[in-house]
């Protein structure tokens, strides 16, 4: 009778041992927490997907995603946002000894930009950008006929570059290739991320932004919101509304917040994905596992 309870102790101690190590690997290993921000007009509970995929790839990874500018409160100013999603930011930045990542969907892609800038203790590791308007938006999509029913893109300008039309976030990062100057002169905030105007700050922000590890820029044809598509890589219209890849763009190639310096150290990541609209791109599995998974480590 006893002998026949060894071999079962001995079965369950067998199950055991190798449990206990994968938790113990787990616990050292450690997967760095994410820290996901939402684009226009969504919420924190659009990201269930994206969510459960981390989970299964990365078990026991810490996965927040900020539920501040929910819906209509992400047309407030970008600034705005960005000292408000800091705020949030930082307590799990600085519980997080070896560093965070961040997963930044749509214009939260450039919300991410102005914390990573004006932060200088950040510990961002990855800074996953996700279908984001990095060098503007300029297109006439629904979002803008149903914000701006009585604009068209090539008027816009008009609300966009007054003290007024700053207050809203989209006019923030609006780019009229054909009224550069405007835009120069009015953008309180993508002309100035870009140092496209004099920006006193622009060496604190450039040392500030290249202390990331990864830049990681997701995008791809089929998008259909982003305008043009290839802002998501930098890439974006000259006064003829030709495209000009990232790599002929000025503020690349005078290095104006580190892209080159990024690219040269080969922590620049660019991955396109045909196929995906806009409002899938974070649950779309394929995308998480091309473009997303490896950086979060």
């Amino acid at each position: 009778k006893h002998s026949m309870k060894v071999p079962c102790r001995f079965g369950a101690a067998g199950l055991l041992y190798p449990l206990l190590g994968a938790c113990l690997w787990a616990a050292v290993v450690g997967y760095k927490p994410v820290i996901i921000v939402h684009g226009l007009f969504d919420s924190s509970g659009d990201f269930k997907n994206l969510q459960r995929f981390i989970n299964e790839s990365h078990p026991g990874t810490n996965v927040t995603v900020i539920d501040l500018f929910d819906r209509s409160a992400s047309l407030e100013p970008m600034w705005k946002q960005v000292e408000g999603f800091k705020s949030a930011i930082y307590p799990i930045m600085q519980n997080a000894a070896d560093g965070v990542h961040f997963i930044c969907y749509s214009q939260g892609g450039l919300v991410c930009r102005g914390i990573l800038s004006t932060l200088s203790d950040h510990n961002v590791h990855s800074f996953i950008s996700l279908s984001s308007p990095q060098a503007g938006q300029y297109g006439d999509t629904d979002y803008l006929k149903y914000l701006f029913p009585q604009f068209v893109k090539s008027n816009l300008y008009h609300l966009c570059y007054t003290a007024i039309g700053q207050r809203i976030s989209i006019c923030n990062y609006w780019n009229d290739p054909h009224h550069r100057n405007l835009y120069v002169n009015s953008s309180d905030y993508l002309a100035l991320l870009n140092s496209e105007r004099p920006n006193p700050n622009s060496t604190e922000w450039k040392k500030n932004f290249l202390k990331i590890q990864k830049l990681v820029l997701i995008g791809g044809p089929d998008d259909g919101v982003i305008t043009p598509w290839q802002s998501s890589h930098f890439g974006f219209y000259d006064d003829n509304e030709t495209v000009v890849e990232m790599q002929h763009q000025d503020l690349y190639l005078r290095d104006v917040f580190g892209l080159k310096t990024l690219a040269a150290r080969g922590d620049l990541i660019i991955c396109s994905v045909p196929g995906v609209e806009h409002v899938w791109w974070h649950s779309n599995e394929t995308v998480f596992h091309t473009c997303m998974e490896k950086w979060l480590v």
